[in-house]
């Protein structure tokens, strides 16, 4: 019994032809970028690196204690949350402010409503106990 064409075995060399050299990556010229890795961008006289990012957190802090003291404040039996958020809302929208000057910060409209609602919020309640202590001196 002779076969005239053989079947391949699982281990025939010429079952998938013969094996491909590995692909080569292209060749590019000296100075010229490899495929992946970006060229540089160019330096101009003068230029710095990045621009300093905007830091507006006491701003934000400034508003966020301001509007709540202004809130605890209008709220009569709060007026202690009142003071203490209203002197950290100061505090922070006078940095806010001065981090706005100096251009380290764009939200000074922010900065300037939490100072605003920080001095409310501690005015409110002044003007609450100084009402409370006439009505009791003129009760006595």
């Amino acid at each position: 019994m002779s076969a005239t064409n053989p079947q391949p075995g699982p281990y025939d060399p010429n079952q998938y032809g013969t094996p491909q050299p590995p692909n080569q990556p292209p060749q590019y010229p000296a100075g010229y970028p490899a495929p992946g890795h970006p060229a540089a961008p160019p330096v101009y006289p003068g230029a710095t690196g990045m621009p300093m990012q905007q830091s507006n957190g006491m701003g934000t802090a400034a508003l966020v204690c301001g509007i709540i003291g202004l809130v605890c404040g209008i709220t009569y039996f709060l007026w202690v949350f009142a003071i203490i958020l209203g002197i950290l809302a100061i505090i922070f929208g006078a940095i806010g402010k001065g981090k706005v000057g100096r251009g380290e910060a764009n939200n000074g409209g922010s900065a300037t409503a939490g100072l605003v609602c920080g001095i409310l919020g501690m005015v409110i309640p002044a003007i609450y106990l100084m009402a409370l202590d006439a009505a009791i001196d003129s009760v006595f």
